[in-house]
């Protein structure tokens, strides 16, 4: 499954690249592409675990980047 999130708070390029590599290490992430251009996030993952894959990401962003908030489009 794809969902797509809008990401606020942001910073900078490499702030999204080091998101993006934290973020595709959680468990049932397949893909994930974070564009700091248009501040927008892509998850690809496994349907059967979509809450518990949000919460995850969630749990990494704030370890990450504390300031960045993503709402799911």
């Amino acid at each position: 499954m794809i969902s797509k999130f809008k990401i606020k708070g942001l910073d900078c390029a490499n702030c999204a690249a080091e998101l993006e590599r934290a973020i595709q290490k959680i468990n049932g992430i397949e893909n994930v592409t974070i564009s700091f251009m248009t501040l927008k996030m892509e998850l690809e993952y496994d349907e059967t675990k979509k809450e518990e894959i949000i919460q995850n990401v969630k749990k990494v962003i704030k370890k990450e980047e504390p300031d960045v908030t993503i709402e799911e489009l």
